[in-house]
């Protein structure tokens, strides 16, 4: 009966510990401002500062926001990917574990490409219908290959 207490009490406070410090690392990493679509809570971090002055500045500032280029467009996988990214991010920057200047992975790589068709569908319909091989969306050729600097 005692045992069966204190591990009670000792789960408690670890829960408590836990609760407390993710808490504060929530709100001192203003965490709520990535719930949102709002392009700022991009440029929290000092990293993608440059990122956020180059979008403020591009042509898709008045028709894409950071989740429009960066996450896919179902509700579903959208959530998926803000959360596997914000788990990320949280973790490289609190620990001081990022490469500066910040590289997309792979996986960010293939949602961004994905959008890109998506937005710009009938151009790239077209391309594919004017042009036999080089830009056809089966094929190696990345949008954000030869346009990476676009948006940002």
């Amino acid at each position: 009966m005692i045992r069966a207490r204190h591990l009670a009490v000792l789960s408690a406070v670890l829960f408590g510990v836990a609760a407390g410090v993710g808490g504060f690392t929530f709100l001192y990493a203003k965490g709520g401002s990535y719930l949102g679509h709002d392009p700022a809570a991009c440029a929290n971090c000092h990293v993608m500062k440059e990122q956020f002055d180059g979008w403020a500045k591009s042509s898709h500032r008045s028709v894409a926001a950071c989740n429009d280029c960066h996450a896919p467009h179902s509700l579903i996988p959208k959530l998926a990917v803000k959360a596997e990214n914000g788990f990320r991010h949280s973790l490289m920057f609190t620990t001081g574990r990022f490469h500066e200047p910040i590289r997309i992975t792979p996986r960010n790589r293939a949602v961004t490409e994905e959008t890109c068709r998506h937005c710009h569908e009938e151009i790239v319909d077209a391309m594919v219908a004017f042009d036999d091989d080089a830009h056809r969306p089966e094929d190696a050729v990345s949008c954000i290959r030869c346009h990476g600097a676009v948006g940002h």
